[in-house]
């Protein structure tokens, strides 16, 4: 879904699931009728959606700062400390747009709060990441809980996902196999082994069909697994196939036998 607003335009970002939904259910109601339109062509193209934050009251919750936390006391604890500097940095002396528009800062995503309510959520963000850090509070290992959870776990497995098996995938590959055959020669091995090894982290988390399906979603998947597969087998069978040794073919040397 696309958020607009005057000279940009945007993914938006939600703070947790109950909060996607409310929002997303606001947007969906608001334009029924476009989606309605949308559906009843035979043919579609990718609907975009223009929409802006809808007003609530209350709390947004903690989810993003928890997948936050969780990923990066996994793969880069070092980081925590940094990220709490910047964060009481950017809240004492915020960039101006033109510095905004040159790229050496990242604006504050769309958090549903007013200007005036930023800078003391960002100094909520750092207390929390240094109570984290001072007591040792590291978030159990969990099924990932945003988008950007899911991309940071498990990377190569998104680089696959999203380049090898997009809505064009079809009109560049025979099939599923052809696929993940053209992968693999044109991959590096240790990067192959990399994604064998996310691969069996991701069956680890020993999920439901939906949230497999869920996953290759959020993963970059953006056709559907080859029937009569559902989406852990089809991994499972990707694991095992890339997992196994290479062909490797010796010269033909029978042509120079007399």
């Amino acid at each position: 879904m696309s958020e607009t607003t005057p000279g940009r335009t945007r993914t938006s970002t939600y703070p947790d699931r109950e909060t996607a939904q409310w929002a997303t259910q606001h947007v969906v109601t608001a334009n029924e009728q476009l989606i309605h339109r949308w559906l009843a062509r035979s043919t579609r193209a990718r609907l975009t959606v223009e929409a802006s934050w809808p007003s609530r009251e209350g709390p947004v919750g903690r989810v993003l700062l928890t997948a936050y936390l969780r990923q990066t006391w996994h793969s880069r604890p070092w980081a925590l400390a940094v990220a709490e500097r910047q964060l009481r940095e950017y809240a004492d002396h915020p960039p101006g747009r033109l510095r905004l528009r040159l790229g050496e800062f990242y604006p504050v995503p769309d958090v549903g709060l007013p200007d005036s309510e930023i800078q003391q959520w960002l100094y909520c963000l750092a207390d929390h990441i240094r109570l984290s850090v001072e007591q040792g509070e590291v978030p159990p290992p969990s099924t990932p809980a945003t988008h950007w959870e899911w991309r940071a776990r498990f990377p190569e497995l998104g680089q696959f996902l999203g380049g090898w098996f997009s809505q064009n995938m079809p009109d560049g590959f025979a099939g599923h196999d052809a696929a993940v055959d053209d992968y693999r020669a044109t991959t590096d091995a240790q990067v192959v082994a990399r994604l064998v090894g996310e691969l069996h982290e991701l069956l680890a988390l020993d999920l439901d069909e939906p949230d497999y399906a869920l996953a290759l979603a959020e993963l970059g998947m953006e056709v559907d697994p080859p029937a009569p597969y559902a989406p852990s087998g089809w991994l499972e069978l990707i694991a095992h196939r890339l997992a196994g040794p290479r062909a490797v073919y010796a010269p033909d040397t029978t042509q120079n036998r007399e």
